[in-house]
C-alpha cells in the first residue's frame, strides 16, 4: 500500500484499506439498522395543512392565528352536493340527503397519534337551491395533525354514503376544500412506495444499458437505498425532535434527488476506478487514486447542491423553505454512501464486478477512442462557430418562457390525468349555488370596529351575505362572507384585494381578510418574492464553489453563464409542451423557482465532473488538448449520469398531479440537455476558443495552449 500511500492521500485510503473497507461495511449496516425503523415513520410527521405552507407575514397567516379562538384552525368544510338532472328536486332527495346528514356525522377516523374517534364536528343543510333542483349540505372536518391522510380516508368514507341508494336521476358528489383536499390526499397515498419502484426501475434499466454488466448495476443501487434509508432517518429525527417540517411533496421528492445524485455519483467514482485498474494491478491503490482524483470533484457537487437547498431556508413560503434542509439531507448522506460505502463494496468484490467487461490492466481506457473523442475533435475544427450557434439555438427556445403562464392555478386545473370527483362536483356546485360556498372570506377585526368592518367588507363586489360568526372574543370579532366565483378564480383574487383594500381604510379596526382564497394569493405573492431573493443567491454560491474549486474567475463566470442558457431553453420549451401538447392550464409560482434550483444546481455537478478533469489535464497538456482529453473521459460519465437523473425525475409523471408533472417533464428535459448539449459540446467549444485565459488569473491561465487538434496523450492521465 505505500504506493497508493504515495499518490492519494491517507482520508482517501481508508475507505478502500485492506481492512478498514470491511469496518466501512459493517458502520452502514448499523447505520441502516437503526434507521430503517426510523424511516418508516417518517409518514406520520409530515406535515400537509395549512400552517406548514403559509408565508409567516401574510395577512392570511395573521388571519389563521387570531380566528383560532372562534373555529378551529384544523378544520376543513366538505360540500356535499346534490343534483336532479333535468328537473326538481323530490321529497324523496330531500329524506335521501337528510338520512346522509345523519350518516355522515358518524364518520369516524383515526388522527395521527390519537385514538379513533368522529372527524366531522358540524354538520349544514340539507339546504336547497334558489333554482330548486340541487342541494347542498356543508360538512366541517375536525383533521388534527393529520392533514391530507385523514382527508383522504374520510372523503372516500362520505363519498360511500352519499352514492349509495340514491332515488333515480338524482347524483351526488363530494367537493369544496375537504373533498379537494381527499382527492391530493388520495393521490399521494401509497406514492412514496411506488415512486420508489418506477425509479429504481429506471436506474437498473440505464446502469444496465451503461456497464452492460449483469452485477455492477446492483452497487450503485444498494448504496442510494442505504443512503435514502439514512437519509429518511435523519429526517424523521428532526421532524419528530427539532421543529423541521416535512410535507408531503418534500418526503417524495427527497425520494427522486437522492436516486439521482446519487448515482451520478456513483457512476463518476466507478467510471474513474475503471481507469485506474488499467494503470495499477492492486485494486486498493487503484481505488485509493480514484478516490483521490474524483473525490474532490464528487464532494464538490454535493457541496454545491446542499448549499443550494439550503439557500431555500430565505424563502418566505413555508412549503419552500422546509424543502432545503430535507433536501439538502439526502444530497448530504448520498454523497456519504458514494465515496464511503461504494469504495468498500467495489474493492471486496474486485475486478470480476465488471464481468464481462473487465478492466484489465495495462489496457487503454476506450474512451480515448470512443464516441466523445470523436465529438470533441468535430467541435475542434471550428470552436468558435460551434459555441456560437448553440448558444444562438438555446437562446432560441428561452423565448418559449414568453407562453408560460404562472399564478394561482385553480384546483379543478390541478390534476393531469382524470377527473376527480371533487371537480365534477365544483361544476354542479357553480351551476346552483354561489360558487364560493364553502370557501368563505374570513374577516377578522377590533369587536368595536365590527359593524363598520362588516359594512365595509359587504360593499366589495363578489362577496355576499358577510356576517358575524358567534360571541367577541378576547376583543376580537369574526365575521365571514360568500365569494360570488370560485374560490381559486381570478375574480375571488379580486374580491379578495378589494376587501383589504376597503377593510384596512376602517379606521382603528385592524381588520385583516383571509380565507381559502386570501391563503392562495399569498402563496403566489410569497413564491414570486422567493424567485427573487433565492435565485441569485443559488447564482453567487455556484459562483463561489466554482472560483474556488477551479482557482480561476473567468472559467466560474462563463460556465455559470451557460447553466443560466440551459435554464432558460429548458423551460421556453417545456412552457410551450405544457400549452401546445399537455393542455395545462398554467403552473404553479413556484414552479420556476423549483426548477431553478434543481436543473441549476444538479447542472453545476456536470460542470464540476467536466471542468475539474479538463483543469488537471490542462496542466500536463495545455487547456486545448486538457478539453479533448476531459470531454473524452467524462463524456460518457456525464451523459449516462444525466439520463439516469433525467430517468428519476422523469417518473414523477406518474403522479397525476399538474405540478408534478411539469416539475419532472422540466427537469428531465433541462438535464438531458444540459448533459448532451450545453456540457459536452457549448462548454467543450468554449474551452477550446477561450483557450488558457479560462483559468485566469491562476498561473495555469498564462500557459500557452496546445494548438494541434489531432495531438495525442504523451504522458499517462493518471
Amino acid at each position: 500500500m505505500s504506493s497508493a500511500k504515495s499518490g492519494a492521500n491517507r482520508i482517501s485510503a481508508l475507505p478502500c484499506g485492506r481492512w478498514t473497507k470491511w469496518a466501512v461495511i459493517v458502520v452502514w449496516l448499523v447505520i441502516v439498522a437503526v434507521a430503517m425503523p426510523l424511516a418508516a415513520k417518517l409518514v406520520h410527521v409530515q406535515k400537509n395543512d395549512a400552517s406548514s405552507w403559509l408565508p409567516k407575514k401574510a395577512e392570511s397567516t395573521e388571519v389563521y392565528n387570531r380566528s383560532k379562538p372562534f373555529v378551529p384552525s384544523d378544520e376543513y368544510p366538505a360540500v356535499v352536493v346534490y343534483e336532479r338532472a333535468g328537473g326538481a328536486i323530490t321529497p324523496a332527495d330531500r329524506a335521501k340527503a337528510a338520512a346522509d346528514a345523519a350518516a355522515l356525522k358518524a364518520v369516524t377516523g383515526k388522527p395521527k397519534g390519537e385514538p379513533r374517534r368522529p372527524i366531522v364536528s358540524t354538520v349544514r343543510g340539507p339546504t336547497p337551491s334558489a333554482d330548486g333542483r340541487a342541494l347542498q349540505t356543508i360538512v366541517n372536518v375536525k383533521v388534527g395533525k393529520s392533514g391530507w391522510d385523514l382527508l383522504g380516508a374520510g372523503v372516500k368514507d362520505f363519498r360511500t354514503i352519499v352514492r349509495h341508494g340514491n332515488p333515480a336521476g338524482l347524483s351526488s358528489h363530494v367537493t369544496g376544500p375537504a373533498g379537494y383536499g381527499g382527492d391530493f390526499g388520495n393521490v399521494f397515498s401509497g406514492f412514496d412506495k411506488t415512486l420508489l419502484y418506477i425509479t429504481a426501475a429506471i436506474v437498473i434499466l440505464i446502469l444496465l444499458l451503461t456497464y452492460r454488466s449483469p452485477l455492477l448495476w446492483m452497487l450503485p443501487l444498494i448504496c442510494v437505498f442505504f443512503a435514502l434509508e439514512a437519509a429518511q432517518g435523519v429526517v424523521y429525527l428532526l421532524a419528530a425532535h427539532a421543529g423541521l417540517t416535512v410535507n408531503g411533496q418534500s418526503a417524495f421528492i427527497l425520494t427522486v434527488l437522492v436516486f439521482g445524485a446519487g448515482t451520478d455519483y456513483a457512476l463518476l467514482l466507478i467510471a474513474r476506478y475503471r481507469e485506474e485498474l488499467r494503470r495499477h494491478r492492486d485494486r486498493h491503490e487503484a481505488m485509493a487514486i480514484a478516490l483521490h482524483r474524483a473525490g474532490p470533484a464528487i464532494i464538490a457537487s454535493g457541496t454545491t447542491v446542499a448549499i443550494s437547498m439550503l439557500v431555500l431556508l430565505t424563502a418566505e413560503l413555508n412549503s419552500t423553505k422546509s424543502m432545503g434542509p430535507v433536501m439538502a439531507i439526502g444530497v448530504g448522506v448520498a454523497l456519504l454512501a458514494e465515496v464511503t460505502l461504494l469504495p468498500a463494496l467495489l474493492v471486496v468484490l474486485g475486478r470480476w464486478v465488471f464481468w464481462p467487461l473487465k478492466p484489465k490492466y495495462g489496457t487503454a481506457e476506450p474512451t480515448e477512442r470512443g464516441l466523445w473523442a470523436r465529438v470533441g475533435t468535430l467541435i475542434s475544427v471550428r470552436p468558435r462557430i460551434t459555441w456560437i450557434g448553440t448558444a444562438v439555438v438555446l437562446s432560441a427556445l428561452s423565448f418559449g418562457l414568453l407562453t408560460l403562464h404562472t399564478g394561482p392555478v385553480a384546483n379543478k386545473d390541478a390534476f393531469s390525468s382524470g377527473k376527480p370527483d371533487s371537480v365534477t362536483g365544483e361544476e354542479v356546485l357553480t351551476r346552483h349555488f354561489p360558487a364560493g360556498t364553502g370557501s368563505p372570506v374570513v374577516i377578522v377585526s377590533n369587536a368595536a370596529q365590527q359593524p363598520r368592518a362588516q359594512v365595509a367588507a359587504s360593499r366589495v363586489p363578489g362577496i355576499i351575505g358577510v356576517h358575524q360568526v358567534g360571541p367577541v372574543r378576547g376583543g376580537q370579532a369574526y365575521m365571514e362572507g360568500t365569494l360570488t366565483a370560485a374560490a381559486d378564480s381570478d375574480a375571488a383574487f379580486r374580491a379578495v384585494k378589494d376587501a383589504r383594500t376597503a377593510v384596512h381604510r376602517v379606521p382603528d379596526a385592524n381588520a385583516k381578510v383571509g380565507g381559502g382564497s386570501a391563503f392562495t394569493l399569498d402563496v403566489n405573492n410569497a413564491s414570486r418574492h422567493d424567485q427573487w431573493v433565492v435565485i441569485p443567491i443559488v447564482l453567487m454560491v455556484v459562483l463561489v464553489i466554482l472560483g474556488l474549486l477551479l482557482r480561476a474567475v473567468v472559467a466560474p463566470v462563463i460556465l455559470v453563464l451557460t447553466v443560466v442558457l440551459s435554464y432558460t431553453a429548458a423551460l421556453g420549451v417545456s412552457a410551450l409542451m405544457f400549452k401546445h401538447a399537455f393542455g395545462f392550464a398554467g403552473v404553479d409560482q413556484s414552479f420556476p423557482l423549483w426548477t431553478f434550483v434543481f436543473l441549476v444546481a444538479l447542472g453545476t455537478d456536470y460542470n464540476i465532473f467536466l471542468m475539474t478533469r479538463v483543469h488537471e489535464e490542462a496542466k500536463r497538456h495545455g487547456t486545448r488538448r486538457g478539453a479533448l482529453i476531459g470531454l473524452a473521459a467524462t463524456g460518457g460519465v456525464i451523459t449516462s449520469a444525466g439520463a439516469v437523473l433525467a430517468g428519476t425525475f422523469a417518473a414523477l409523471g406518474s403522479l397525476p398531479l399538474v405540478f408534478v408533472t411539469a416539475l419532472g417533464f422540466t427537469v428531465a428535459f433541462g438535464v438531458l440537455l444540459d448533459t448532451f448539449v450545453v456540457r459536452s459540446v457549448l462548454v467543450t467549444a468554449l474551452n477550446l476558443d477561450v483557450g488558457s485565459r479560462m483559468w485566469w488569473p491562476s498561473r495555469l491561465g498564462g500557459r500557452a495552449a496546445v494548438t494541434r487538434p489531432d495531438e495525442r496523450e504523451t504522458t499517462p492521465a493518471g
